[in-house]
Parts: C-alpha cells; structure tokens; sequence
C-alpha cells in the first residue's frame, strides 16, 4: 500500500511540474504610430522568447524615429540617443524592413546616423517599417523609447515611451 500511495504520490508531483513548465511565450506582432510628439501606444510589454514583430507607422507631417535604450546621451545640451542600446546590450540584431507610401519593400541593416549610436529605423512622413527580433534574457528590464530627431527636438518635446521585457 505504501508503494502505491508513494507511486501516485510521484506522478502526481510529475504532472504538477509538467504543468508549471514555463511554456514558450506567444509571438506578438504590436502597431506603434508615430506622430508629433508621440508614439502610440507610449507604452510595451514583452517576454523573453517572444518573437516579436513592431509594425512602425509615421504618420505625422515629419521624420521621426524609433530609438530604444538607456540613459540618454547629451551632446551640445541637447538628447542625441542613448548610452545604452537595446538591441546591442543584448547581442541580437533585428530584421528591418521598410515600406514606402508606394507599398514598395526593402531591407536596410541597422541603421547609424551622425550623432546617433546603437539601433535606429527612421521615417519619413507616411512611410511604414517592420522590426522583427526574439526577445532575449539580455533585454530584462525597462527601456525608453525615442525620437531624437530635430537635434533632440522631438525627445525633449515628449516624443519617448516605455518598453518594459519580463523574465
């Protein structure tokens, strides 16, 4: 009898992990809209192992970009992107792939602009891009989102967000 209750008492403790497992987390695919001073939504919620894909839309009357990372760098008194870059600190390189107001399609590698250092897509009026990434254990953490365009206009005139990625 007391083989019987320990086997039971086993498989049941089997079962109880196998259902505690953490599963892999669910693909998002997540719209992010550009205007003058926002992104919208202002705020992102990931997991690690999601594969992730962020469909960018401008649609204000400017260019505008999409930064993401920590502690932001000042040059001339003025925000110019961040110390820390997402995407970098954590080793992964995402796909880009941008769609012109003609619906027209092309790849571009991360994009590095004067000023600027780390990850950076840039729009122009109308045009679309999509970055897809799995997220990584090395992007715990909160992070910004921003817009430095204008010598740091945009970031100053609240064009920023928050991306928060869970264990």
């Amino acid at each position: 009898m007391k083989r019987f209750l320990l086997m039971i008492f086993l498989a049941g403790s089997l079962l109880a992990a196998a259902a505690c497992s953490s599963q892999p987390a669910e693909p998002v695919s997540l719209r992010i809209e550009m205007s003058e001073y926002a992104f919208n939504p202002a705020e992102i919620e990931l997991k690690v192992g999601q594969q992730v894909t962020l469909e960018l839309v401008n649609n204000g009357a400017l260019v505008h970009e999409l930064m993401i990372g920590r502690e932001v760098m000042m040059m001339e008194n003025r925000p110019s992107g961040y110390q820390a870059d997402f995407f970098t600190s954590a080793g992964v390189e995402p796909e880009v792939v941008y769609a012109s107001a003609q619906g027209e399609q092309h790849s571009h590698d991360l994009q590095h602009a004067a000023g600027h250092t780390g990850f950076m897509v840039a729009l122009e009026p109308g045009e679309q891009a999509t970055v897809t990434f799995t997220v990584s254990k090395g992007m715990v953490g909160e992070w910004e989102l921003g817009c430095f365009e204008q010598e740091g206009v945009h970031h100053t005139a609240g064009m920023k967000g928050k991306l928060v990625v869970a264990p």
